[in-house]
């Protein structure tokens, strides 16, 4: 039976000398992985339609006997270009799907997270990356899964929560224009690294450089 869905690369990796293993984030179906049979040979009707963070159209049959399914095709509807183009920007959106992936089961519909991070991604390809993207992208991420810090019982300062509040209120582009001073930053940086580490019970490798390098 094939199944057509709209997704998000989250990563690739090989799996022979010629096919490629690609995990997907989708409304509809959740978190995926396809096989892309043939897709590393140079006449691949693949090439060029299967990278990090594109955002696709595509066709697959469903395996009866495994999590891996069989990719069919793919039509791009948005490469998000700008993000392979800056090394801060690609690190930030590395650590973003790598914490859905962290966050989330296989195969469970999620379309408000795929729609988080649609978002977030659009964002990074039109602004300068910022330490405080990551910072909302966690929060908003959390509150999708039902996870919310309980900001009365916490140690923040009151600067600090009215920001958290801002940050999971806002859109992206007011998220952006908040203006943290260096003391905030430290003490969400450590408030969600912690707090994060407690519901997840760990954190995918790749946050210090999201935040620009910061512990």
């Amino acid at each position: 039976m094939i199944e057509s869905a709209t997704g998000l690369i989250l990563r690739t990796r090989p799996l022979t000398e010629t096919s490629l293993i690609v995990h997907w984030l989708t409304p509809d179906f959740g978190r995926i992985a396809t096989v892309a049979k043939g897709a590393r040979r140079p006449k691949s009707p693949f090439l060029g339609r299967l990278d990090l963070f594109y955002e696709a159209d595509f066709s697959f049959s469903r395996s009866r006997h495994s999590d891996l399914h069989i990719l069919r095709e793919a039509v791009p509807r948005e490469m998000h270009g700008a993000i392979r183009e800056d090394v801060f920007k690609l690190s930030q959106a590395a650590y973003a799907a790598a914490l859905v992936e962290q966050a989330t089961e296989t195969e469970t519909p999620l379309p408000a997270v795929f729609e988080l991070l649609c978002g977030f991604l659009g964002c990074l390809c039109r602004q300068k990356p910022a330490a405080q993207l990551v910072f909302a992208f966690e929060l908003k991420l959390l509150q999708e899964l039902g996870l919310n810090p309980d900001l009365e019982k916490s140690n923040l300062t009151a600067g600090a929560k009215q920001i958290v509040r801002a940050f999971l209120k806002n859109g992206w582009q007011a998220c952006l224009q908040l203006k943290l001073a260096g003391a905030q930053t430290v003490e969400l940086r450590q408030f969600l690294h912690g707090f994060l580490i407690f519901h997840l019970g760990r954190l995918p490798k790749g946050r210090s450089a999201a935040l620009g390098g910061e512990a």
